[in-house]
């Protein structure tokens, strides 16, 4: 994400429309924890034929929403990047509710807003949560955490926060390292340490490089599992022990 305007005029029709499609939508919430899927799974998810999902797939690849890598026999498919993820969040915002008609529907929708993925980070209560806990330990340093609307300049829920800025302190660091996160190996092109507005939270989690591999070594270490539908996360017993006894982190389950 960069902070300067943009310097053309952007063809929002174009994505809106790509976006519209119910199908083409399912797709893309299922992709957004920034996992790469066969077609055969999103076709499912979707509720669509193979033939008519391989048609929804080629048009949010020609429009550089979806992008598709061959592995052996099988085309897996991911969101172009975390601007997807971060544009689909804040459409969320403004989108009514679908009407939720069974006790599935309503469980799913407590499995978001307590744990969940943006893109490949964690959000939802747990993000939040992880965020403040990094706060409190000393991990993280500038602000306290808390999206205030009335006195934020540029931030906005469900986007990437350009308000404030956090760092790593030095006993931070040790603190990740003896976590599994070494801070000196974070892909140098991205930017370390950065937040987005929790939108079901009104609170900050942890995005940018750290963010990423803080997410991706809970997962390694069996303190996070993928839930039964898209982008759901849960913690695991270990991983709640684990996180109260390193971070002073109690997950609500």
């Amino acid at each position: 994400m960069t902070d300067e305007p943009l310097k053309q005029q952007t063809d929002i029709a174009r994505a809106a429309a790509l976006v519209a499609d119910p199908s083409r939508a399912r797709m893309l919430k299922c992709l957004a924890d920034g996992r790469a899927l066969a077609a055969s799974a999103l076709a499912g998810e979707a509720g669509v034929s193979a033939a008519t999902a391989s048609v929804h797939l080629a048009k949010l690849v020609e429009g550089e929403l979806v992008t598709v890598a061959r592995q052996g026999r099988h085309r897996l498919f991911r969101l172009a990047g975390p601007e997807v993820s971060a544009a689909l969040e804040a459409l969320a915002l403004i989108a009514p509710p679908l009407p939720v008609t069974s006790l599935k529907q309503s469980n799913r929708a407590g499995a978001l807003h307590r744990a969940r993925t943006c893109y490949d980070h964690l959000a939802g209560r747990l993000g939040a949560d992880l965020m403040a806990a990094l706060l409190d330990r000393g991990v993280l340093t500038g602000y306290d955490g808390i999206h205030r609307p009335e006195e934020a300049v540029r931030d906005r829920p469900a986007s990437y926060g350009r308000d404030i800025r956090y760092r790593m302190t030095g006993p931070g660091r040790e603190l990740l390292r003896e976590l599994g996160v070494h801070a000196e190996r974070l892909p140098p092109r991205r930017p370390p340490v950065l937040y987005c507005v929790d939108w079901s939270e009104q609170r900050h989690h942890l995005a940018g490089g750290l963010g990423a591999a803080l997410t991706a070594r809970l997962f390694a270490l069996d303190w996070v599992r993928w839930g039964a539908a898209p982008r759901v996360v849960r913690v695991t017993d270990e991983g709640a022990e684990g996180l109260e006894r390193t971070l002073g982190l109690v997950p609500v389950r």
